[in-house]
This record gives C-alpha cells, sequence and structure tokens, in this order.
C-alpha cells in the first residue's frame, strides 16, 4: 500500500522548543512528516501528548492517513463484547477517543478533511461510545437480574431504554472539544411487572455518565449534559417515555422545539427513539407559520448576550472574543437556520435537516433566505468553526474565546497557519451580525417600516391619518382606537398591543395606497374581531411588511376572500411561501400529514389547513398576475387529488378495521368536471364518480361495503368547517344520476353505457380521468370508460344534433343570470366545452379514430383535433383564445366575488382595477377598462356562437332527438 500523501506544508511552531522535544521522541522519516510534527509540538501540547501516548497509532497514521485511524478505531467499538469487565470498557473507549481526537485534529489541520468531516468523525466515535458503553451497562443490570433483554446477543434491541443524541451530536457537528448533550428516556411498557425499572435505568444513566465523562489515567471519552431533558430541575436523569410525551405536549417551549430539530436516536433501543420522535412531530413543527418564534428565540439571544457582555458596537477588538456567543458568532448562525426552520419547517418538509449547513443550503434552494445570505453566514460559519477547532486542539478545553493578551494571540495566529488570519475573522463577525439584526432585531424592523412615527394620541392618530388621505378620518380613528384600548379580544394582552404598536404605521399607509381605505380598515377590523388571539397574526405580518400590502389589496378588492381570510388567517401563510418549487413541497407535507394522521377526523383538519392555505395563495397569485388560469388551474387539481387520494387511503384503513376486507376487491375515484380536465377555479366543486369491482364469487356483499366505503369518502372531502366544505362535492354524473347508488360497480358501468347512456353523459366522459385507487383497478376502468365514449358507427349527425337540442335545452331552462354568467351566456365557456367534448366523441373518419383526439383538458383536445382534421386551424386558435379568456374571466370573478356574480362592475373600483391585472397573466394584450373588457366579452361571444352554428348546429333553431336530458 502506497503511503498517504501528506502536505509539506503545516503551521509554524509557535513554540520552537516544544517543536524540538516532540521531534526527538517521534523521529520525523521526510520533511513533511517533520513540519507535522514540529506544528503539533510547537503549537497543541495535547497533540504533542497524544502523539506520545498513541506512537503506533501515530506511525499508522502517517502511513495510511486519518481514515484508517478512524475506521480501525470505530470497528474495534463496535466488536467490543458487552460481558467485558467495566475497566477493560473504559479503557477501550478512551483509547478510541485518543485515537480519533488525533487523527481527526491532523486531517483538520492539514486541511484533508472539510469541516463536515472533521466534526462527522467526532460524532460517529461519541455514538459509538456510547452505543459500547450501553451494551455493556444493559448485559450487567440483565446478568443482576435488574432486568430482562429482549435480545441477550444484541442488548440494544427492544431493550425499552434510548439515548437521543441533541445538539451538534444529534447533528452530526460535534465540535472538537465538545460536551454530548443527551437526553435519556425510557418505556415502563417494555418490562411489565418491574415496578423498579424507572431506578434500575437511572442507576444506568449514572453509571453512563460515569463511564463516560470520569477522568482516570487513561483520560476520558466525552463530558455529558443531560440538562436537555424534559424539566431538568425536577426529574431524574432518565425520563419515562409517557411523561416526556406529556411534558412536550402541555409545556414545551420554543427553544425546546428549536433543540428538538437535532434530536437523534444514537445508542440503545433506536426504534423506540424513532417512535418517541414521530409522536412529538407536531410539537417541533408547526402546522402554521409560527413568526411569534422569532420574539422567543430573539429574548433567548438577548439573554445570552446579557451573559456575555452584551452585544459589542463593532468585532475590532478580537482580544478574549468568544467566537460562539459573541455577536456575529457561530451561535448566531445557528439561530438564524433554526429560526427559520420553526418558521417554515411546518409547511416544508425539505427545511427539516439537523445540520447547520444543510440548512442554509436547503433555505437558498427553496428562497426562502437569499443565496447570496446563506453563502455569507455558512462562509463565516466554516471559518469561525475551523478557529474554534483550533483553539480546542491547543489544551483539550472547551473554550470558544480567542486569547486575551496580544502576545497570546499572536501565537494562536501561528496556530492557523497564516499570517492575518486574526484580522480575517472580523467581515466574517460583522457580515453575520448584520444578516443576524436586520433579521431579529428592531433596527431591522424599523428600516422595514415606513417612516410613520408612533402615533402616541388620538390627536396625533387623526392627522396622521388625514395626511395619509383618508376621507373619512373620524372614523378610521374611531376603529383604531378602539384597537388600542383593548377592545378586541385578540388584542388584550401586552404582546399583542406591543406587536400592534410595531406594525400600525406600516398597516394604515399599506391601507391608504388602497382605491378605499376605509373599506380596507372596515374588513381588517373585521379580521381582527374574529380571532380568539392576535399575537401569531400580528407577529406574522410584523415580521412581513411587504406582506401588509398585498392584504390591503386583498381587503380592498376582493371581498370573498376578505371574508374568507376574516374567517381563516392562517390561509395567510400560502402568501409567504416562496413560489420556487413550493407546491411539491407543500403536497409532499400534505401526503404526509394524512399519512400520519390518526383518523379520518384528523386527516380531514390537517388537509384544511394546508388546503385553504393554497387556495388562498393562488388566488392572490393570480389576483397579481404572477399566475396564469392554466397553472392555476393545474395547480388547484393536484391539491385536490391528493387529498383525494390520502382521504381514500385513510377511509379505507378505518373500513378494513370496522368490517373487513373483501378479497380481491378494490374501488377507483373518477374525475370529470374542471376536476377531470384540471381547470379547476377557486371554489370549485369536485365532480366524481366512484366505481368498484370485486370477484362474482364476493358479490353478495360486496355492494354494500363499497356504498358504505363511498359515504366514508363523501363524509371526509365534504366535511364542514367554519369557512365552508373541504371540497363541494357533485356526485350526479354516475350512472342514472342523483336517483342511482352513491358508487357504481365496474360491470353495472358497462352495462349502463353499452346500453342506456345519452350523449350528454357520453360528453361528461370525455373529461374523465381516474384519480385514486388501485393500479390495475385504475386501467381498467379507464378501459371502460374509453369504451363508453365510443359512439355507435355513424351516429356522428344523430350526436351532433343531441349537442345542439342539449344546448337549447339548457339556454332555456338555465339561462344567464347575468352578463356575468360567464358559463351560460350566449358563445360563453359552456359553447366552447361543447365544441369540444362533442367533436371528440364523434369524431371525422379522417382523425385516424377517436382516441388520438381526445383529451380531458379543453384546450388540450383542441389542438388535437386540429392536428386530427376534425378542426380547421382557424377555428382551433379561435376556441382555445376564447377558452382562455373566458376561464380568466370566470376564475377572477370567482376570486373576487365568490359564488355570487357581481351585479354590476364599474370603473375606477378596486374590484375592476384586480379583476383586470389579475386577467393580464392569462391574455397576450392588456385590458385597460370596462368598456375593453365588455368590447372583448361581445366579440369572443359572437365568435364562439357562429363557430358553434357552423360546426355543431344552432341551439336558437334545435332539432329534437330521442336522447332524454334528464
Amino acid at each position: 500500500m502506497a503511503e498517504f500523501q501528506w502536505p509539506a506544508r503545516w503551521p509554524d511552531p509557535a513554540e520552537p522548543l516544544w517543536a524540538a522535544d516532540l521531534a526527538a521522541a517521534i523521529r520525523p522519516r521526510n520533511p513533511a512528516e517533520a513540519a507535522l510534527i514540529a506544528c503539533l509540538g510547537g503549537n497543541s501540547p495535547y497533540l504533542a501528548a497524544l502523539a506520545r501516548r498513541e506512537p503506533h497509532c501515530f506511525d499508522v497514521l502517517l502511513r495510511d492517513g486519518p481514515d484508517r485511524i478512524v475506521g480501525d478505531a470505530l470497528a474495534r467499538l463496535a466488536s467490543l463484547t458487552a460481558d467485558l469487565p467495566r475497566n477493560a470498557v473504559a479503557a477501550a473507549l478512551r483509547q478510541a477517543k485518543r485515537q480519533v481526537a488525533l487523527a481527526s485534529a491532523v486531517a483538520d489541520i492539514g486541511g484533508i478533511w472539510r469541516l463536515e468531516q472533521v466534526t462527522g468523525a467526532l460524532s460517529r466515535l461519541a455514538e459509538a461510545a456510547l452505543g459500547a458503553a450501553i451494551r455493556h451497562l444493559l448485559w450487567e443490570a440483565a446478568s443482576r437480574g435488574d432486568l430482562t433483554l429482549a435480545r441477550p446477543d444484541d442488548p440494544e434491541t427492544g431493550c425499552g431504554f434510548v439515548v437521543l443524541g441533541m445538539g451538534k451530536l444529534g447533528a452530526g457537528e460535534l465540535n472538537y472539544s465538545s460536551d454530548i448533550d443527551l437526553i435519556l428516556l425510557y418505556d415502563p411498557a417494555a418490562h411489565p411487572g418491574r415496578e423498579e425499572i424507572g431506578r434500575t435505568f437511572n442507576r444506568l444513566a449514572a453509571a453512563l455518565v460515569g463511564l463516560l465523562q470520569t477522568r482516570d489515567a487513561d483520560g476520558y471519552v466525552f463530558r455529558t449534559d443531560l440538562r436537555l431533558r424534559p424539566d431538568p430541575a425536577s426529574t431524574p436523569l432518565a425520563v419515562a417515555l409517557p411523561s416526556a410525551l406529556i411534558y412536550y405536549e402541555s409545556h414545551g417551549q420554543t427553544w425546546e422545539r428549536a433543540a428538538m430539530i437535532k434530536a437523534r436516536a444514537v445508542a440503545g433501543d433506536r426504534a423506540l427513539g424513532q417512535s418517541f420522535l414521530a409522536a412529538i412531530r407536531p410539537f417541533v413543527w408547526r402546522r402554521h407559520l409560527d413568526f411569534a418564534a422569532i420574539e422567543d428565540i430573539h429574548r433567548m439571544k438577548r439573554r445570552i448576550d446579557g451573559r456575555h457582555g452584551g452585544p459589542q458596537a463593532g468585532c475590532g477588538d478580537l482580544l478574549g472574543y468568544d467566537l460562539k456567543l459573541g455577536p456575529g458568532g457561530i451561535r448566531e448562525v445557528e439561530f438564524l437556520a433554526q429560526t427559520m426552520q420553526l418558521v417554515w419547517g411546518g409547511r416544508a418538509p425539505d427545511l427539516r435537516d439537523p445540520t447547520t449547513l444543510g440548512t442554509l443550503g436547503r433555505l437558498a434552494q427553496g428562497k426562502y433566505m437569499p443565496a447570496g445570505v446563506a453563502a455569507d453566514l455558512a462562509d463565516s460559519y466554516r471559518m469561525l468553526r475551523r478557529v474554534e477547532h483550533r483553539l480546542q486542539m491547543q489544551d483539550d478545553r472547551q473554550t470558544h474565546s480567542l486569547p486575551a493578551t496580544a502576545a497570546a494571540l499572536a501565537s494562536f495566529e501561528r496556530f492557523l497557519g497564516e499570517a492575518g488570519q486574526v484580522a480575517a475573522i472580523q467581515p466574517h463577525l460583522a457580515r453575520t451580525r448584520g444578516i443576524f439584526e436586520a433579521w431579529f432585531t428592531e433596527t431591522g424592523q424599523a428600516q422595514a417600516a415606513p417612516a410613520t412615527d408612533r402615533l402616541d394620541s388620538d390627536r396625533d392618530l387623526l392627522a396622521t391619518l388625514r395626511g395619509l388621505g383618508f376621507v373619512e378620518a373620524e372614523r378610521a380613528a374611531g376603529i383604531v382606537s378602539g384597537w388600542r384600548n383593548r377592545q378586541l379580544r385578540a388584542l388584550r394582552s401586552d404582546r399583542a398591543q406591543a406587536l400592534l404598536g410595531e406594525m400600525l404605521p406600516a398597516l394604515l399607509a399599506a391601507l391608504a395606497e388602497q382605491r378605499d381605505p376605509i373599506l380596507a380598515l372596515v374588513r381588517f377590523d373585521s379580521l381582527l374581531s374574529r380571532q380568539s388571539a392576535g399575537v401569531q397574526l400580528l407577529s406574522l405580518l410584523v415580521r412581513n411588511p411587504p406582506l401588509l400590502a398585498r392584504i390591503a389589496f386583498v381587503l380592498s378588492a376582493a371581498p370573498a376572500l376578505a371574508e374568507h381570510l376574516a374567517i381563516v388567517p392562517g390561509a395567510l401563510e400560502g402568501l409567504l411561501v416562496p413560489p420556487s418549487g413550493q407546491q411539491a413541497g407543500l403536497l409532499r407535507l400534505l401526503d404526509r400529514q394524512m399519512r400520519d394522521a390518526g383518523d379520518s377526523e384528523e386527516a380531514v383538519r390537517r388537509a384544511r389547513t394546508l388546503v385553504r392555505g393554497e387556495a388562498f395563495r393562488l388566488a392572490l397569485a393570480q389576483m397579481d398576475a404572477r399566475l396564469d388560469v392554466d397553472r392555476a388551474g393545474l395547480a388547484r387539481t393536484a391539491l385536490a387529488e391528493h387529498v383525494i387520494v390520502g382521504m381514500l387511503a385513510q377511509v379505507a384503513r378505518e373500513h378494513r378495521a370496522r368490517y373487513g376486507r373483501i378479497a380481491g376487491g378494490g374501488m377507483v375515484v373518477v374525475a370529470l368536471g374542471k376536476a377531470g380536465s384540471r381547470e379547476m377555479m377557486d371554489g370549485s366543486d369536485l365532480d366524481l364518480m366512484l366505481i368498484y369491482d370485486h370477484p362474482v364469487s364476493v358479490a353478495e356483499n360486496a355492494s354494500q361495503y363499497y356504498i358504505r366505503l363511498t359515504h366514508s369518502l363523501i363524509a371526509a372531502l365534504s366535511a364542514p368547517g367554519a369557512e365552508g366544505p373541504l371540497y363541494a362535492l357533485d356526485m350526479r354524473l354516475r350512472p342514472s344520476g342523483s336517483k342511482g347508488p352513491v358508487a357504481v360497480s365496474l360491470e353495472g358501468f358497462r352495462r349502463y353505457h353499452a346500453e342506456r347512456s345519452s350523449t350528454w353523459e357520453r360528453m361528461a366522459l370525455s373529461r374523465a380521468r381516474v384519480v385514486a385507487g388501485p393500479p390495475a383497478l385504475r386501467a381498467r376502468v379507464g378501459r371502460a370508460i374509453g369504451r363508453a365514449i365510443e359512439p355507435p358507427d355513424g351516429a356522428r349527425a344523430i350526436l351532433l344534433r343531441d349537442a345542439t337540442a342539449m344546448r337549447a335545452r339548457l339556454a332555456a331552462d338555465l339561462p344567464p343570470r347575468g352578463r356575468w354568467d360567464i358559463k351560460r351566456l350566449d358563445g360563453g365557456l359552456m359553447e366552447v366545452e361543447f365544441i369540444a367534448q362533442i367533436l371528440q366523441i364523434a369524431p371525422l373518419p379522417t382523425t385516424g379514430g377517436a382516441a388520438r383526439v381526445r383529451h380531458p383538458t379543453t384546450r388540450l383536445a383542441l389542438r388535437r383535433l386540429a392536428r386530427g382534421g376534425a378542426l380547421s386551424r382557424r377555428d382551433a386558435a379561435l376556441l382555445i383564445e376564447a377558452d382562455r379568456f373566458w376561464r380568466a374571466l370566470q376564475s377572477m370573478l370567482r376570486i373576487l366575488f365568490g359564488a355570487a356574480l357581481p351585479p354590476t362592475l364599474a370603473d375606477a373600483t378596486p374590484a375592476l382595477d384586480a379583476l383586470l391585472q389579475g386577467m393580464a397573466a392569462s391574455r397576450t394584450s392588456r385590458l385597460q377598462s370596462l368598456d375593453d373588457l365588455q368590447r372583448q366579452m361581445r366579440l369572443t361571444a359572437a365568435e364562439v356562437r357562429q363557430t358553434f352554428k357552423r360546426l355543431i348546429g344552432d341551439p336558437t333553431r334545435p332539432t329534437l332527438s330521442g336522447d332524454d336530458h334528464d
């Protein structure tokens, strides 16, 4: 084996006599080894002592490199038998520590390993040492008869006792002379009948601490810190798992949530540890965006600053500077990363990375933090950790402070390897401190807020409102004074009042920018009046000043969204999620939340929170012209499909537990209408059909079984809430309509469409998609739908007459409710969809087969029809443009006004401004006024009506057919 190639350049020795002393004891074989030995001997008494104590290890290190040393040491720990005497275990642990400490230090100093490799090696050592110690202690306890091991040959598995690694150990980021933060838990249920099991595990915990941190002739392994356990002042070293769960659910604090981000089962019963961490996941990762946590973390940092001299004006004087806790230090980088995880991680599982550098990378990748800021913080973190390690390597002390005298600091700089390294620390500290202040402190908030000063009196308030342009300033002042006088329940606490004071100037300035400021203010008052507590909402607004302008826009322009926001203020969270890849992360979170729900009711609650937030985000993105109607439809449909899939899985599990399983059977969900065409709008119903199949041998009970399952699924998907059902369902497109059973068998579906189906049912099936259920059954149902759509030979003329007659009957029975009833207008959206649907089920022979021109999405079906020759390119382009125009207009009307159509719209109103702006994303040219919009509506309707007459028939002179449209 070739010898390891060490670098020739090493830091110069600060103490040449020490260097010569070590060189005399360990003779170098070449200049590179001589430089390394001089560096260790002349800078670090601790490392020099390790090299002397472990000459064979040092020789192998010089020859084969650090990976060999670490690998061999960890392998020896893994192979330790549990029945060794205590002193032999202690000696083996301490030797492994010496060898890994030496190898990782040399790899760090020589630049052989990156920071992650150094901290990873130290963390793996701690984990291996804990495992070896726990195996031995469990074996000892079992030998005394204190407990019974589930696996005597593998004491850790199923032992009911787990070691959670916290802090840097949990994250795999141990520093060179780090304590290890542990939480020790045991499960009494794993040892039934043993009333003294708590005492047993507490004796074991005390023995573990002693085995690791007691200093003897061989040194020590790791100092341990158990103070992160629940309520450490009143709990024993080892805490019963049920007690820990109750504590976190009832009394857990924000700093404990932050600590649990890094928690990891590192020894003992790891399965028990993983189940515990899964159980407290809702405590750590809140479903809502938790901006209130920012102030909690900031208060904790202020307490740290108070204990360590407080924030300094600058970082110019580095004598004695604390690189960990000082301003701009390591802890501020960690706090920034963890706080942003607490805020966003509930909605974005991708951010749940225990490592600091990993988290910074994920924050930048997800656009939660500017990439440049994340890169600056990562650079500072790496640099400060490197210096911290070098400080600790000198004497194996857990220090983070630079030397306190100029001479000592100059000597230490030699160990860093290059002149000017100490001065290079200052820019990193200053940059990190600036980022930290911008995120956390009042200074950062003041920069984000407008120049309006505090409004200390009613007279000041009235003058300010008049200056901002509020026409009804007295009325506005009365509303705001009520807030400040704590008339609203949400604003009665001192903290809520403090947050209101911070937010108020920016809020009033944002409202004043609207076309109707007093209307927006009244709606914001309605929002606040419906909150039981205002801290969470106000914290979110204080920490996100740009959000105020968007909320003011909504409150002024969109009455339906304003009402929704008042009922569901958490919907605001969807606006803060960065746009890059945001829905993919939300859908993964939705899948996980529903999968982990205890029952269907909990699944509904979890889904509702995410669905409402995402619906609000998509609506405002359309209003802002950041999202066109096509992409919005795809996003809403994807959201609904994930809810359907997750809810079907949940109710099916509960159904099987109650009624058993039908062997070989299954049920699928078919989406039709706008859900089938992937064109869902704000508030769209879900048009669904449920089809089941089963072996003939179990036909007797299958129908009732699947009808019950269907009712459960319908109840879950349409579960009511304060803001209405999760989704409004329409099941009338199933065979036999509302008169038949809610679920139909596959055989019944086939038979119905072979014998009785009408033209309108075939048209509806042109938008059918199977979205949930067993894959094999989904494929069978998909083929059955394709066959059901196929028309009889020579039926084209009949089908066209049927479509014409149906349009005429709908116009007579369900005429437009006004000029804004986009769907039912003559030449409106319904006629575009009729053309696409009927031409798909009644294709010309030249198209090469019906399947080639079909697509559930209207615009894509029109393109296929043009390619197949069933439509001219001119007609297809006209209809595609009309489809897009009508859907964009209808979608914006839904967003602004909900299900109620506006009786009228006038120029120079906030709603019209919002409507025209929102349509801009879906139009090639911007509509400037109400006249522009109405002109475009008339032109589009006339063109669509003429095309319908030419291609399908004249619905004003219907031809009767035998088709029954009821």
